[in-house]
């Protein structure tokens, strides 16, 4: 492997997005909604139409997009799946936006909202979340505070698969989930560490993961595919480092405001410096 070829991991957004989205893919993108829902209780679906397919061979590498994947069941119920690599402080309230989007987008204008159907959202999380809770399959639902059991509506779920959690935490906590979860947290976090055979044979008795193990292995030897990966990360690279300048400007700008109102306010020129941070001699030019 080159020096800076890139590692591509069973979790590789790009990866994930073109394994979801192709047509032939559908019996493994149906076994993972269906290994959600059956850990949970809730009857399997028969049929996982995206509405939103990823073609790579079209993918832009110099423009940010969202690599999320839009399913729609046989009764018209939808999920929105996705993996999250890194964490940021509005993550949660960026998820409980987009299935509101994803639910609002049911009703045409004028429409009754009885044809409002299910909304379900499935997040695969790389970092650490809820550290408090044991579970590594974490279900949000809408409930009456002073009764749990009562539900106010089945339209709202949100799944959080907490990947990362339990990669850190020594693989534990595995047989809290049903079989076919298992098997797909297995190809998650050990896909791209484990030997083939040994993985192969830890997938014999889930078909589509196995599937979805061999897509992997054909994605990551691919040159193409590789080069791809590579320019997404390049991109992802320098938008961090143009938002990392931004914010850094931002803040100078600030503290040479809070300067400005000291130095106004007649605090003494050290002072001010140990206030904000900023050199002596740039205090001294302030008006």
């Amino acid at each position: 492997m080159a020096k800076d070829d890139p590692i591509i991991t069973p979790t590789t957004d790009l990866f994930i997005a073109a394994l979801w989205s192709a047509p032939k893919n559908e019996p493994i993108l149906r076994s993972l909604l269906n290994a959600v829902m059956t850990d949970i209780g809730q009857p399997a679906i028969v049929k996982a139409t995206v509405l939103n397919p990823f073609n790579i061979q079209e993918y832009p590498t110099d423009k940010q997009i969202r690599l999320d994947v839009l399913v729609e069941d046989e009764s018209k119920a939808r999920y929105n799946a996705e993996v999250q690599t890194d964490s940021h402080t509005s993550f949660f309230d960026r998820m409980l936006y987009y299935w509101a989007q994803t639910y609002g987008a049911l009703l045409e204008r004028g429409e009754q909202y009885h044809k409002l159907r299910p909304v379900r959202s499935i997040v695969i999380t790389e970092f650490s979340v809820f550290p408090e809770l044991k579970e590594l399959h974490t279900v949000f639902d809408i409930r009456a505070r002073e009764n749990p059991a009562v539900l106010l509506s089945k339209h709202f779920q949100m799944h959080v698969l907490r990947l990362g959690d339990w990669v850190r935490n020594d693989q534990s906590g595995l047989d809290s989930l049903c079989d076919g979860l298992q098997r797909w947290m297995q190809f998650w976090g050990w896909g791209d560490k484990t030997e083939a055979t040994k993985m192969r044979a830890m997938l014999q008795d889930a078909p589509e993961v196995l599937a979805a193990y061999e897509e992997y292995r054909r994605f990551s030897a691919d040159p193409g595919m590789r080069e791809k990966v590579k320019a997404r990360q390049r991109f992802l690279d320098e938008q961090a480092i143009i938002m990392n300048d931004m914010r850094e400007e931002g803040e100078a700008k600030k503290a040479i405001e809070v300067a400005q109102n000291l130095k106004s306010m007649g605090m003494s020129l050290p002072d001010i410096v140990r206030a904000t941070g900023l050199p002596l001699s740039e205090v001294e030019r302030l008006g």
